[in-house]
């Protein structure tokens, strides 16, 4: 018996041979390290470009029939994209499901260590640890920044948050940090007299381009950065670091 982050147990086969993913980058890391594993992933796991598995609909809404049909050893989940009913309503049915918990960079390397060893069952990939090693050093902080995930209405990263510590480590500090929420709606004019030193905008989950977002922050430096790389916790972590200091440097 294992315990997922949620300290929840999860007795999975002995030997895993059939994964669904509910979880763009756990479905990532899975198929860059065991892809043979793989039988199933959401709409929205996008990477590799060439996965072929069945799609089982998207994070907040899986198809549970279509789930059950695969007749998954394991089914990877994370708490904060997945619901909870969905979760149990897999377990009722007799199938694990192993759900991370990630909110710092540091807890993204321990949990897919975990996911590796403990759920699916293999070593740990060498990515892995390449992963651990680009991001050992944090940067001294230096600039302060809001992360706008949404528009209509304005939505920014807030409280315990992947992507805030992951900006952290960069050197920019996120000024909803404090706030009660993780991911507070802020109107607009609120955001732009926070004035931060920059205006991170990603391309998902609400695609900022350079012809939406940065006009509505009139005076104030923009950086549109890939969402992937700030948000996703995988493989793209390796190189992850490099292009999003790239980015955060022309503005």
């Amino acid at each position: 018996m294992s315990f997922d982050d949620t300290a929840a147990p999860t007795r999975g086969a002995e030997n895993v041979r059939r994964v669904v993913s509910l979880v763009p980058s756990l479905t990532e890391s899975v198929a860059a390290t065991v892809p043979e594993l793989l039988v199933g992933a959401t709409d929205w796991c996008s990477h590799p470009a060439d996965l072929d598995v069945t799609r089982v609909r998207g994070t907040k809404n899986p198809d549970l029939d279509a789930i059950r049909r695969l007749r998954p050893d394991l089914v990877l989940a994370n708490a904060e994209e997945n619901r909870a009913p969905d979760i149990e309503a897999l377990r009722q049915d007799g199938i694990p499901v192993w759900v991370t918990r990630i909110e710092t960079v540091d807890e993204a390397f321990g949990s897919l260590e975990r996911m590796f060893r403990e759920a699916l069952r293999v070593e740990p990939p060498r990515w892995l640890e390449q992963a651990r090693q680009v991001w050992a050093e944090p940067a001294e902080v230096s600039r302060s920044a809001i992360i706008p995930i949404w528009r209509r209405p304005w939505m920014v990263v807030g409280r315990d948050t992947f992507t805030g510590d992951v900006l952290r480590r960069l050197g920019v500090a996120n000024l909803y940090a404090g706030h009660a929420e993780r991911y507070p709606r802020v109107p607009l004019d609120e955001l732009v007299r926070s004035a931060p030193d920059l205006v991170v905008l990603p391309d998902e989950p609400y695609a900022f381009a350079p012809g939406d977002g940065p006009e509505s922050f009139p005076g104030l430096r923009c950086a549109l950065v890939s969402g992937r790389d700030l948000t996703w916790y995988g493989p793209s972590l390796v190189a992850a670091r490099e292009r999003l200091l790239t980015a955060l440097s022309r503005s």
